[in-house]
């Protein structure tokens, strides 16, 4: 009876080896998978080491950028400085040269004045020596005739512009006494700046004013004697 059953074959070697090939396929996918991930894993550790030098690098870079712009901002407030000093120092030197050239207009127009007032005074003597030499040509003579007539002498002062005169026989109890007077000459008008004896300024600055209306030495003379005698009486 056994050996009329039908002999029943199931195939079990076939899907042994076929189970033995997909467990080796699967094995090798396994095994692949697992070293993709690795290499993933290793890569993505790489990438991040990589980020993280380059995210240090960039910090340093940024702090470097930020000490330059610093240094930077320091030096244009520096510049800044400096040229608002710098500005200043040239108004000042600006105001300082402004006020010494109108000091030196100012000094210019003093001596220009000054240059005039020269002139002036230049001429004015000129004139004034002009003057005294043609009144001593025309007083010479007449001089004379006055010095014998009046019993006087000239003398010198030791003072420039300056003459004394001297009268003698002003007092009849004594010919020899004498009696004088100094006449100022610096100016246009002449002036009697001592007397001796004293005289009465009024009466003196009579005789003086006719003598700078006339410029007549003569009379003058005659009139200071005059004054000098009655002064000494």
């Amino acid at each position: 009876m056994a050996d009329s059953l039908p002999n029943i074959n199931f195939g079990f070697d076939d899907l042994r080896d076929r189970m033995s090939q997909f467990t080796e396929k699967f094995d090798k996918f396994i095994a692949k998978g697992r070293k993709r991930v690795l290499e993933e894993r290793n890569q993505f550790r790489i990438n991040v080491a990589e980020f993280q030098e380059d995210q240090r690098a960039k910090t340093k870079e940024i702090e470097l950028l930020a000490h330059k712009s610093s240094d930077h901002a320091q030096a244009i407030d520096k510049e800044a400085a400096e040229t608002v000093e710098m500005h200043a120092a040239i108004a000042s030197i600006t105001q300082q040269r402004d006020a010494r050239a109108k000091h030196r207009d100012c000094i210019k127009s003093e001596i220009v004045a000054v240059r005039k007032q020269i002139a002036q005074r230049i001429s004015a003597q000129q004139q004034h020596a002009k003057e005294l030499d043609e009144q001593a040509r025309l007083n010479g003579p007449e001089l004379d005739f006055w010095q014998t007539y009046l019993c006087m002498r000239i003398e010198g002062t030791g003072v420039a512009d300056r003459l004394k005169f001297v009268f003698t026989h002003v007092d009849e109890k004594d010919w020899e006494r004498e009696a004088w007077f100094e006449l100022d000459t610096e100016k246009r008008d002449y002036r009697v700046s001592y007397a001796k004896p004293k005289l009465e300024t009024e009466e003196v600055e009579r005789c003086v004013e006719r003598l700078n209306e006339s410029r007549d030495l003569g009379p003058f003379l005659k009139g200071m004697r005059q004054l000098l005698t009655a002064a000494g009486k």
